[in-house]
């Protein structure tokens, strides 16, 4: 995968995260850290910058059934993990500390995948590290409801699980 390119102002949000990019030139990875301190559940931010998106790739975030958005923010710099830090609500559009789990300054800044996208572009070996790792991430509509299961959904999400439940 080519590094993003931004074509928005950086940095978008220099109150609240931090983005990391890697030093090895042959590796592009790139993360964002908390620059704040929050309680489970604060609202983070809004997302407001974001353009529909004609269909999915890497960087878009699904927000209704057929429907994807481009951050044009650093929020962009969210990544994946089995233990999340975060939650993408696309109803609210709003990105809030995860349920459970307070957010300190340090923290980077993550949020479960499969919580917004039924299929993903390019689904991938997790590599996150947390205790409970779910190994390969794909979209909601791929992966075991097992899974799924203990993770905050977006509503477009829990309602195509229930609808492929109804089809058993």
């Amino acid at each position: 995968m080519a590094p993003l390119t931004p074509h928005w102002s950086q940095p978008s949000h220099p109150q609240l995260l931090r983005v990391t990019q890697s030093s090895n030139p042959n590796a592009y990875t790139a993360g964002a850290i908390s620059l704040v301190s929050l309680p489970a559940g604060s609202v983070l931010t809004p997302i407001t910058s974001h353009t529909r998106a004609p269909h999915a790739t890497y960087s878009t975030v699904q927000v209704g059934r057929d429907s994807h958005i481009e951050l044009n923010s650093d929020l962009v710099y969210c990544n994946h993990s089995c233990a999340p830090s975060l939650e993408f609500d696309m109803r609210k559009f709003e990105v809030r500390v995860a349920r459970g789990r307070d957010l300190k300054r340090g923290d980077a800044l993550t949020f479960f995948y499969p919580s917004t996208e039924w299929d993903m572009a390019q689904p991938f070996k997790c590599t996150c590290g947390a205790e409970a790792c779910k190994g390969w991430i794909n979209g909601a509509g791929k992966m075991d409801r097992k899974i799924l299961e203990g993770y905050w959904l977006n509503e477009h999400i829990a309602a195509r699980l229930k609808e492929a439940e109804g089809r058993k």
